[in-house]
């Protein structure tokens, strides 16, 4: 049975009472649709707002006396230290892709659903409009909206981690010289929930990456070029389709591997059943170590021995779309990438009959 992406819809159990406002940093045109939405959720709808404790030291916000009775109502977090994953009914995103990418990364288990505002520079995964904010969050509280389940990449970095054993003056007790020596000490294991896309490349090296991709076990090819990208349909419109990858709408089940410059004429990107595990390894003949980052972030180096496993995470991003996820996809191929924009041809001139 395929279902049809169209009978995916937002339905609460309960009316939602917390909402994450998500707001980027670093922009003064922000500031003002900031504190409007959260005047709305608060005064009007009565919502417990999170917000980000450095999003509220902003000078701007902090000393705006009419937004202090507002601001004294959030509960606020840290990245990295507190846990609001069982405390949020839905988000509110303000900005571009980045802050829907942040979102993401904020929940490492179940998601909850998604309202993205265009108020970034790209705005591929943010449908909505800022104009009326007032109807569309009203919609989404009654719960009358479609939704995207967005696909992400459960992803475990395992590293065979090494003790670097320092020889004073370079000898040992028993008076031979010696270099430097590293003492495997164990496994370090490290866990990413990933939306758009895995990027192992070649780092600050001169020489091409060389990894083995293996596919449930199988080696199915070794990668020899800047580096290779392992990504959702949703970052399928990101790196991926600047590295000349297919376009795959979110709601198809798949990851796309697609390789960086490859140093081969026949390397083209392919999609693979969502499900499976991939598996990237240096090559044991590699002449330097990879890079590896998940959406942009926590970039580390990946030695040999090293292994990186990528599969379908249980755990999707639910987005609340604006019309229709098809709608709403085309549309932002249209506006964001121009996707198949051309002047028309002219058509022949019918000559009038004498």
């Amino acid at each position: 049975h395929i279902q049809d992406p169209a009978s995916q819809r937002l339905t609460w159990n309960k009316p939602p009472k917390s909402v994450l406002v998500i707001k980027k940093i670093r922009d003064a045109s922000l500031l003002q649709p900031f504190k409007e939405l959260c005047v709305y959720l608060t005064e009007e709808n009565n919502m417990i707002v999170y917000v980000e404790k450095k999003v509220l030291e902003d000078p701007a916000i902090a000393n705006d006396d009419n937004f202090g009775p507002v601001k004294k109502k959030f509960c606020t977090f840290r990245e990295d230290y507190d846990d609001i994953s069982n405390q949020i009914d839905f988000i509110i995103c303000l900005g571009g892709d980045g802050t829907l990418l942040y979102a993401s990364s904020l929940f490492q288990g179940s998601v909850p659903p998604v309202m993205a505002f265009h108020l970034g520079s790209l705005g591929f995964l943010t449908p909505f409009n800022f104009e009326n904010f007032q109807s569309q969050v009203t919609q989404v509280i009654e719960g009358n909206a479609a939704l995207v389940l967005r696909s992400r990449l459960k992803v475990k970095v395992v590293k065979e981690h090494r003790e670097k054993m320092t020889v004073q003056n370079g000898i040992e007790e028993n008076g031979v010289v010696s270099a430097s020596l590293e003492k495997e000490v164990g496994k370090q294991i490290m866990q990413y929930q990933v939306l758009n896309e895995v990027v192992v490349d070649r780092g600050p090296s001169s020489y091409l990456s060389n990894v083995d991709v293996f596919l449930d076990g199988h080696l199915i090819t070794t990668v020899q070029g800047d580096g290779v990208i392992v990504s959702t349909p949703t970052g399928s419109t990101a790196y991926a389709a600047a590295a000349g990858a297919s376009m795959i709408h979110p709601n198809v089940p798949a990851i796309m591997i697609t390789p960086i410059c490859p140093h081969s004429l026949s390397f083209r990107p392919i999609v693979v059943p969502a499900g499976v595990e991939l598996k990237i390894m240096l090559s044991p003949d590699a002449r330097n170590t990879a890079w590896v980052s998940f959406d942009g972030r926590k970039r580390q180096e990946i030695c040999h021995g090293d292994s990186i496993s990528i599969t379908t995470s249980c755990y999707p991003l639910p987005s609340i779309c604006f019309r229709d996820p098809v709608s709403d996809w085309f549309e932002s191929l249209a506006e964001c990438l121009h996707w198949n924009v051309r002047k028309k041809q002219n058509n022949f001139a019918v000559e009038e009959e004498e």
